[in-house]
């Protein structure tokens, strides 16, 4: 491994997945951003499959010698996982299927704790899938995982519906048990919960001026993928303007903290099957804040012409 300067070094949890895969083109294309790990896993898909797509998205963008890291295929509570063909299709890149003879090579679970005692404070942990290996990397190199420089976590639904349950949003649903460990134990955390992700949507003439670029080596699949993830939402949500790509928001505010507002409280989620994956803070008069940053508002705009800059190459 050698230090670039200057760029944020991003190592990223993540199961993708389309937002996922987007907010992996986003952080390949983005120069001040440098991608120093993908680490893999169950959630939109199975995490054969997230790797294989993480693979993709790496070779296409330019980089394969990024290390990719397996980490779990199922919660800490051993249950049957539920995925989602009908968002982000069979292979999770909605209609494109990666090359059945495409190789790469992978890491073993070590190479995190590798790469954190390599970076230190210079490296920002983004977990845009379920909490689970972010958990287990916890547990397992704990003195390490204190030398990071911040956490951010896609996850939660404060004060507002859920997206796989009228309460809990689908990753700190996934397993509220390792999210509640993760809150509890990452220091310098930022939370992007749908209070946010929710309005971080493309439109239709976003997408098609992106499909345009002839700098942008994704341009052939930004179109298609988005088609389908949006399909998927206009069932959910009638009338819904574009397609939210959740996972983005959550990389995009390491360098680009103010396209969101945030409120700072102590954050919780609701292990018990009646209310599980229920997030929540203390609002009562006698409540306290916390030191955990939660995004509670998008600055649509903002999040738009930084991706738009991006993606255009």
């Amino acid at each position: 491994m050698v230090k670039k300067k200057m760029a944020k070094k991003v190592l990223l949890f993540c199961d993708p997945g389309i937002d996922d895969s987007l907010a992996i083109m986003y952080a390949l294309m983005d120069p001040e951003l440098e991608l120093v790990g993908v680490v893999t896993s169950y959630g939109n898909v199975t995490k054969a499959t997230a790797t294989a797509n993480a693979a993709y998205l790496l070779r296409l963008g330019g980089k394969p010698n990024v290390p990719i890291i397996p980490g779990a295929v199922q919660p800490v509570t051993e249950e049957e996982v539920t995925f989602y063909p009908e968002i982000h299709g069979e292979e999770g890149i909605g209609p494109i299927h990666p090359p059945s003879d495409l190789q790469y090579q992978l890491y073993p679970f070590d190479m995190i704790r590798k790469i954190v005692e390599f970076y230190k404070e210079e490296l920002n942990i983004v977990d845009t899938g379920r909490s689970t290996t972010l958990a287990m990397a916890f547990i397992l190199y704990k003195e390490q995982m204190q030398m990071v420089g911040a956490f951010y976590l896609m996850g939660g639904a404060f004060f507002v519906p859920g997206n796989v349950t009228p309460l809990a949003e689908a990753n700190f649903y996934g397993d509220p048990t390792s999210s509640n460990y993760l809150l509890k134990n990452a220091h310098n955390l930022t939370i992007t919960p749908l209070n946010v992700t929710n309005y971080a949507y493309l439109t239709p003439d976003v997408v098609e001026s992106l499909s345009e670029s002839t700098a942008n080596p994704y341009a052939f699949m930004i179109k298609p993928i988005f088609n389908y993830y949006y399909k998927a939402y206009k069932t959910f949500v009638p009338g819904i303007i574009g397609a939210p790509i959740h996972d983005l928001v959550t990389l995009m505010v390491v360098k680009n903290e103010n396209i969101v507002d945030y409120i700072y409280y102590d954050a919780n989620v609701v292990e018990e099957i009646e209310a599980r994956g229920l997030s929540y803070i203390d609002l009562r008069p006698t409540g306290k804040p916390g030191e955990t940053r939660i995004a509670i508002k998008l600055h649509h705009e903002a999040f738009i012409n930084e991706f738009q800059k991006v993606m255009m190459g």
